[in-house]
């Protein structure tokens, strides 16, 4: 193995997870899918296969470099938004080749009418209102002006939505908050048509709202933890749980496994501090077998005497300080244990299961963190 671990990436649990998205929003709801962040950790490369694979033909990113990718990798010509990041010096390239993108502040709408200008073709803009999550959008007091700046220059462009983000719809603690929002956006979306101004789609909801509140399924629902086959959060879950299939308790599956190998086996006699510091002193005489993974690799060093892997079917805890490039495992019950022998991060083996969600309770990093920190660099791989 030329690398010190893979990550597999299961194609039939996508198509499982999107049969079970499809049901809850209806078949005339464009499904975009969500890649930012590498697709949370699985390769923008991978998931456009898989997602165009199963029928999806639009993408949301966060930025220009993420959209490129996307552009490049699709073979079925997806649309490609932008809800983010990108310079003025790369509108150009945006809107030569149709890839649609967020206008939250009027100098980011200001310069995609120069550059329409300059090339003849309309950009495709997705106006973004603030509704009370306070991060980017259009303040209600900018509507006059934003209305007259868009009337001006409505030769130049192409509306083609209308859209807000939600300030944690997956907590029931932001239910009011998020009710105020949903409300807000509604009364954006009324002014507006008021004024004979129409959006080619209206949008608002990510996995969590499309799970909790359906009243924000609109003409596109933004998908992206829950495609990946993880519940936004517990919440969700229980909130859905009665509704669900009684021989289907979970219908969403994940994709991602992450597995390495055995690189060497020590032993330590009983006494003995193992690794850095002495964290950890060998309460017998014990065998080690040392996995060339670490934090470095997104295997978080507060997993320090506290992580587990799976070796042989077998649940077995890590020892000692993770350092940057590997871990020490306790392997001396199981019975003839050898270098090369497989060992999983993140998956099953033998009927046992290490979850993404059991490395969260450990390190208080959630399911979209712990995701987004596998490096690109470790190879993908693409099973049945």
């Amino acid at each position: 193995m030329e690398h010190t671990s893979y990550i597999e990436i299961k194609k039939s649990a996508y198509k499982q997870n999107l049969k079970f998205i499809r049901n809850q929003v209806g078949d005339k709801t464009i499904i975009s899918s969500v890649v930012k962040g590498n697709a949370y950790g699985h390769g923008i490369e991978n998931m456009v296969a898989i997602a165009e694979s199963n029928g999806i033909r639009h993408f949301s990113t966060f930025s220009t470099d993420e959209a490129s990718r996307v552009y490049n990798a699709s073979t079925k010509g997806s649309q490609v938004m932008i809800m983010g990041m990108l310079d003025d010096e790369s509108l150009p390239w945006i809107i030569e080749r149709g890839i649609e993108f967020y206008v939250f502040e009027f100098g980011r709408l200001k310069a995609a009418v120069e550059v329409a200008k300059q090339l003849g073709k309309k950009p495709k803009i997705h106006i973004e209102i603030e509704t009370g999550f306070h991060r980017t959008g259009f303040e209600w007091e900018e509507r006059e002006t934003l209305l007259k700046l868009i009337e001006k220059n409505c030769d130049l462009l192409e509306l083609q939505g209308l859209c807000t983000h939600y300030a944690g719809a997956e907590s029931v603690a932001n239910y009011v908050r998020v009710k105020a929002q949903i409300a807000k956006y509604l009364e954006y979306k009324a002014w507006f048509i008021e004024r004979g101004m129409n959006f080619n789609t209206y949008h608002t909801a990510c996995s969590a709202a499309s799970l909790s509140y359906p009243e924000t399924i609109m003409d596109m629902v933004r998908i992206g933890i829950a495609q990946y086959g993880f519940w936004p959060s517990q919440e969700t879950y229980m909130a859905n749980f009665k509704q669900l299939d009684a021989d289907s308790k979970n219908p969403l599956k994940r994709l991602i496994s992450w597995k390495s190998s055995i690189m060497s086996i020590k032993k330590v006699k009983m006494g003995s501090f193992i690794g850095y510091g002495n964290s950890y002193m060998a309460s017998r005489n014990m065998t080690i077998a040392l996995v060339p993974i670490g934090y470095c690799h997104g295997f978080s060093r507060n997993l320090s005497n506290l992580g587990k892997v799976l070796i042989h079917g077998k649940i077995l805890p890590v020892v000692g300080t993770v350092t940057m490039n590997a871990i020490s495992v306790d392997i001396t019950d199981l019975s003839s244990p050898k270098k090369g022998d497989q060992v999983v991060i993140i998956g099953k083996q033998k009927g046992n299961e290490i979850t993404v969600a059991s490395f969260g309770e450990s390190t208080q990093q959630v399911n979209y963190e712990l995701l987004t920190r596998l490096p690109p660099d470790i190879p993908r791989r693409l099973v049945s």
